[in-house]
């Protein structure tokens, strides 16, 4: 490893900083296509299934829900036995779950086996952060990451688009179906493709005390909870739109499932660009000042849709507009929260990703069970929601990340 060159990996793996992004972005991409490839297909699946809207949130939540608690074991499963056995068990269950959701026959059987397709996706997001402390330093990581992410960004991009298009000529069976080979794909590559990364591992780490321990460890640390909440936040934002942007956007402002499909599709070139933009700053100004100058994105785009619905506008471009503004914020925030979260400890990696994901997941839960009782279709509550999260986000890349996230290594800001 070279701290000159913070895009070279960890020669004893046998990885570039190439295929590592390449890895990085098949499995956090896995992410987008759970949760953005569906989207366009909500409607149909309400009205196919005779399912209300809060039991359709649920087939959201439950997800998210199952892929916060299965992160708890699957970090130190990772830590124990290696992150390659782990991913190839969870890759397996996600496809299998994909499946039963394509065969589902009621909104309770596609709930529940959603929750599965969640616990199988946490193995997968847990194990790549992990795998970035594995072969890098913070501020090396977050530039891998945020090259990873610009991956994501383009599967997020094809993901809503390709959802819409399948949904509207096939019914939200055929999205779903998507999902399943998905899966099936990225199992595949890393059984052929990718190598362990792990150097030591713990034979401690699914101990009762031990783990438990970790877990203290980890949560007190100061510098975790500030890059935590601001990772957590951040994806809040994210969440409402990926949860809610579908019944306004189609139901109330009347676009047809594909142009909504290409509305977030636009979203997620904003969200590659600002990754794009979080590499520049990183060179210049470190993880601290990356996010710093992020938050005015995130700020503009929450209070300027919130401002565009109090004035009753009904025109669509201006509110995605301010969509797209916030989505530019998250791509600056994402990467380098996320790498932070972890960057401190690098013998408990597994444990801190998988703590720092739940807590992400806890919060996209509490908001999809919001959604599910305040979602009208109206544009305020959308509007509502995303401010309140793009106003935290901002006060903690403000505020208590500059205090205490500061990492060991890290160049000022």
């Amino acid at each position: 490893m070279s701290a000159s060159n913070p895009a070279l990996a960890a020669p004893s793996c046998g990885l570039g900083a190439h295929q590592v992004a390449l890895a990085l972005a098949l499995l956090l991409g896995l992410q987008p296509i759970t949760t953005d490839l569906y989207l366009p297909a909500l409607p149909l699946l309400a009205r196919d299934l005779a399912a209300p809207m809060a039991s359709v949130q649920l087939t959201m939540s439950a997800l998210l829900l199952s892929f916060g608690m299965a992160q708890l074991i699957m970090g130190p499963l990772s830590d124990r036995f290696g992150r390659r056995p782990v991913l190839l068990g969870g890759l397996f269950l996600y496809s299998l779950a994909s499946l039963g959701c394509v065969l589902a026959p009621s909104i309770t059987t596609l709930i529940a086996l959603r929750a599965l397709q969640g616990a199988g996706l946490a193995a997968a997001v847990v194990c790549a952060r992990a795998m970035v402390r594995d072969l890098y330093e913070p501020h090396q990581g977050a530039q891998v990451m945020s090259r990873g992410l610009s991956g994501l960004g383009l599967i997020a991009f094809a993901s809503p688009a390709l959802g819409g298009v399948l949904a509207a000529g096939q019914g939200w069976r055929a999205a779903l179906t998507a999902v399943t080979l998905a899966g099936i794909a990225t199992g595949l590559w890393v059984w052929w493709r990718l190598p362990e990364t792990l150097a030591v591992k713990r034979p401690d780490a699914l101990r009762l005390g031990p783990w438990l321990a970790a877990m203290r460890t980890v949560s007190a640390h100061t510098g975790f909870r500030a890059w935590t909440a601001l990772s957590s936040f951040t994806y809040g934002g994210l969440f409402v739109l990926l949860a809610g942007s579908s019944f306004v956007y189609i139901g109330t402002l009347g676009l047809a499932p594909w142009a909504y499909g290409a509305v977030m599709a636009a979203g997620s070139l904003s969200y590659i660009a600002g990754t794009f933009a979080c590499r520049r700053l990183l060179l210049r100004h470190g993880l601290l000042g990356t996010v710093w100058r992020g938050a005015f994105a995130t700020a503009a785009g929450g209070l300027g849709m919130l401002a565009l619905a109090l004035g009753g506008q009904k025109a669509v471009l201006p509110i995605v507009v301010a969509h797209w503004v916030y989505l530019f914020g998250h791509g600056i925030h994402q990467p380098c929260s996320q790498t932070a979260a972890v960057g401190a400890f690098p013998q408990m990696a597994g444990v801190a990703s998988a703590l720092s994901g739940f807590v992400l997941a806890a919060m996209a839960f509490l908001t999809g069970l919001w959604l599910g009782k305040a979602m009208d279709g109206s544009v305020l509550v959308l509007a509502s929601g995303l401010c309140f999260f793009a106003l935290l986000t901002s006060l903690t890349a403000w505020t208590v990340v500059q205090r205490f996230g500061r990492l060991p290594g890290a160049p000022a800001p």
